[in-house]
């Protein structure tokens, strides 16, 4: 039985801490090849799960130090059948992958329960298209058809939350809250953005969140900023707003650079992890409704404890 599918601890005042950038944490610093950038194929090797398994706990380690909440995002983000089916898996496979994955959560979570409280699970769901080039942009219904059955199937499971990470444009993001509802689970939603704070559509990133809004009666529990730097989208923020209280969670990138730049690089740039602490503090500063903090592209528990000592009580 999911733990907190009808009391999500995330809408709390409280700041939980999550992972930080699973696949490029992955690829650089364990030294995994993650073919188009799937990290849901480690599930089928023992080393794999292992090493998913020391990832987990290296965050929750400092989640635990920090007396924080802990959100584990299952790493499903490409685990969907396009992505799937590129990379030769069936949909039963992708079914059984997506379980499997929710399943090394919650026993996971059963050997953390004394350390870190609350352990949310989190079933992650990504984008049909590229994360940073939107090509071929799908309707709401489209969306809502492409995306239910991965949702179905957290829903299925002990996930508490689906959390759709790096969305593109608002019409992706309707039909996976849409899919959400259908299948009586929270959904929580994350906007990319580029340099100028707007999505890679175009969209104004406080439109993107208010077009949601309206079209499924403010369905989705939550929404998020992702893979973007801090600096990208820290000036269209407007504190006090409708839409901007929305925003409780950040999953920032290290570096400062576009996405086209960050295509072309081929080393990692994990920033500057104290200035990255800091510029949390400051959104948080701003934004008190922030509960939800971790990383995305180029960060790792570094940038993790970074934040803790900048935005939790105590922690230096």
């Amino acid at each position: 039985m999911a733990r907190h599918r009808h009391n999500l601890p995330q809408l709390g005042s409280s700041v939980v801490l999550t992972d930080s950038g699973l696949e490029t944490d992955l690829i650089f610093n364990y030294g995994y090849e993650l073919p188009l950038f799937a990290a849901f194929v480690l599930l089928d090797d023992q080393n794999g799960v292992a090493v998913l398994d020391r990832y987990y706990r290296a965050h929750a380690a400092i989640a635990a130090e920090a007396s924080t909440g802990f959100p584990l995002e299952a790493p499903t983000w490409r685990a969907s059948a396009d992505w799937g089916e590129r990379l030769g898996y069936t949909a039963e496979a992708l079914d059984q992958l997506n379980r499997r994955a929710i399943d090394l959560l919650v026993d996971l979570r059963a050997t953390l329960d004394e350390q870190v409280s609350p352990v949310i699970v989190s079933g992650c769901v990504g984008p049909r298209g590229d994360g940073y080039q939107p090509a071929e942009l799908m309707t709401e219904d489209e969306a809502r058809r492409y995306h239910s059955a991965q949702i179905a199937t957290f829903a299925d499971t002990e996930a508490d939350v689906v959390t759709a990470m790096t969305i593109t444009y608002p019409a992706e993001a309707i039909g996976i809250a849409r899919a959400a509802v259908d299948a009586g689970i929270p959904v929580a939603i994350s906007f990319t953005v580029e340099t100028d704070g707007r999505l890679p559509d175009g969209t104004p990133l406080g439109e993107a969140v208010t077009t949601v809004d309206d079209a499924t009666a403010a369905a989705p529990a939550y929404f998020m900023v992702n893979c973007a730097h801090p600096s990208h989208f820290e000036h269209v923020l407007e504190p006090g707003s409708g839409w901007t209280e929305r925003i409780r969670a950040l999953r920032a990138n290290a570096s400062r650079s576009s996405h086209a730049e960050l295509d072309e690089a081929e080393e990692l740039d994990d920033g500057d992890p104290h200035e990255f602490g800091i510029d949390y503090r400051r959104l948080r500063e701003r934004l008190p409704g922030l509960t939800v903090l971790g990383g995305c592209c180029g960060t790792d528990h570094r940038h993790v404890r970074e934040i803790a000592a900048a935005c939790v009580a105590g922690v230096s």
